[in-house]
């Protein structure tokens, strides 16, 4: 095995032995990476508090392809404290953690890990939680082979959009409109926003609770019907949201 340093957060963990812990890190670069924590349930031990989930952190381990790695240390980047004591934000960090691993069972890719990175730090540092998992929601759409047209619309591609389609999959214009219904502007030039925006670079959220939630109603449908994913902790999202 050779040693390395790599940067990701714990998403999962379990009791291994008496005192160990076996950890699930999502990486950027090698995808989910097992690794086991020697000690980590011992309280004196200096792997503890590194080896909870949702700590984000530079780790550095025995590792080998493929095999179960060993934790050597970390250094941690963040805790995610804010997040950890609310629980809505709790709530909807579960939910993207086990959103992005179903993610990532589609589509290997290292953009999936920057975006729920760039989202937990969000949150962390107070944006509206809602809006940023709708965000990703929208964002994961591509990678799931699913992703909406958003660029006109879907059958003639005319910017003069009245209306999101579930079934047609993006915009479409009122020549194209069957039973879909009409949304108002703010929705239809918002929900194009999240999909474009850079998370890193959000600096403020000043949306209507009206369009929010039509947003939210939207991809909410959207995943029930075309994703395939079941999700336990999306339940108890929405019924905090409620």
């Amino acid at each position: 095995m050779e040693i390395i340093s790599i940067e990701g957060i714990v998403i999962s963990s379990l009791k291994y032995g008496e005192n160990s812990k076996i950890l699930n890190i999502l990486t950027k670069d090698k995808g989910i990476v097992g690794v086991i924590s020697k000690g980590a349930l011992k309280e004196k031990s200096k792997l503890r508090s590194v080896s909870d989930n949702f700590t984000y952190a530079v780790f550095h381990l025995y590792y080998k392809e493929g095999k179960l790695g060993t934790l050597i240390s970390a250094d941690v980047i963040n805790y995610f404290l804010n997040i950890r004591t609310d629980i809505e934000k709790l709530g909807v960090l579960n939910y993207l953690t086990e959103l992005t691993r179903d993610v990532y069972k589609s589509s290997n890719n290292s953009e999936i890990y920057d975006i729920f990175i760039s989202a937990i730090i969000k949150i962390e540092e107070g944006f509206n939680p809602k809006i940023i998992s709708n965000i990703v929601e929208l964002k994961y759409l591509d990678y799931l082979g699913i992703g909406l047209y958003l660029d006109g619309c879907v059958e003639c591609g005319s910017t003069s959009v009245v209306s999101l389609s579930h079934s047609k999959g993006g915009y479409v214009c009122y020549r194209h409109r069957t039973n879909e219904p009409l949304y108002d502007a703010a929705f239809l030039k918002m929900i194009k926003a999240y999909y474009y925006v850079d998370i890193n670079k959000i600096s403020e959220l000043n949306l209507k609770e009206k369009t929010v939630k039509e947003i939210d109603n939207f991809l909410d449908v959207y995943y029930k019907e075309y994703t395939g994913l079941y999700l336990k902790s999306k339940n108890f999202f929405n019924n905090l949201k409620k």
